[in-house]
């Protein structure tokens, strides 16, 4: 359905909107630093699914009605970033052992649907979305629900190689820092990081 050139065009420049930095990434990397590399990847999977709501928003027009109602898009944001001060607000009263050791498939279930929520939270995803893979859509080649579907896949996997070797690197990294009362500045650090977070989507503007 797409040219070569339009792939590689779209991929590559998929790839490098992901390793701008960001929420997601700064998300991925915290977590992978102060759980490790499994942690982190969960995570990822959790964001890049969170992805395919974006996608059919687009698809069906939500992202629209976002772009046009400032109720909206201000509902939806305020819900992102409490969710996130919440979130900071776990970690600066859990004991960091508790965090840093915590290595269940529950919690890999937490922090898989934690990268859902945020990612869905998150209205100026949606506007991206938007804004960005039309540009990539020729009507001639046929389904535009289509092509926009498709997209947005090829931009999961993007964000999935990149956030993946994020959590590798940031993990090994942190396996390091782990030790001894870093754990517990880890932990620490991550409360401010989403705690940041928080006050950068509540301050985002369409």
């Amino acid at each position: 359905m797409f040219e070569v050139a339009t792939i590689l065009l779209f991929v590559s420049s998929a790839i490098l909107l992901a390793l701008s930095p960001g929420p997601d990434n700064i998300f991925v990397l915290t977590i992978s630093i102060s759980r490790g590399p499994l942690a982190g990847i969960t995570t990822t999977l959790g964001l890049c699914s969170g992805l395919v709501v974006h996608t059919l928003a687009v698809v069906l027009g939500v992202a629209v009605f976002i772009q046009e109602s400032a109720l909206a898009f201000s509902l939806l944001k305020l819900a992102g970033a409490l969710y996130l001060a919440w979130l900071a607000w776990k970690i600066f009263r859990a004991p960091a052992e508790e965090l840093v050791s915590s290595t269940s498939s529950e919690s890999y279930k937490r922090l898989y649907f934690r990268g859902v929520l945020m990612n869905i939270m998150n209205p100026k995803v949606s506007l991206f979305f938007l804004a960005f893979l039309p540009q990539f859509v020729n009507p001639q080649l046929g389904s535009v629900t289509l092509q926009i579907a498709l997209l947005g896949l090829m931009f999961m996997g993007s964000a999935f190689a990149v956030f993946g070797l994020i959590s590798l690197a940031a993990g090994r990294i942190g396996r390091f820092l782990r030790k001894g009362k870093g754990a517990l500045i880890l932990n620490r650090l991550s409360g401010f990081v989403f705690a940041g977070l928080a006050v950068k989507l509540l301050l985002s503007e369409r």
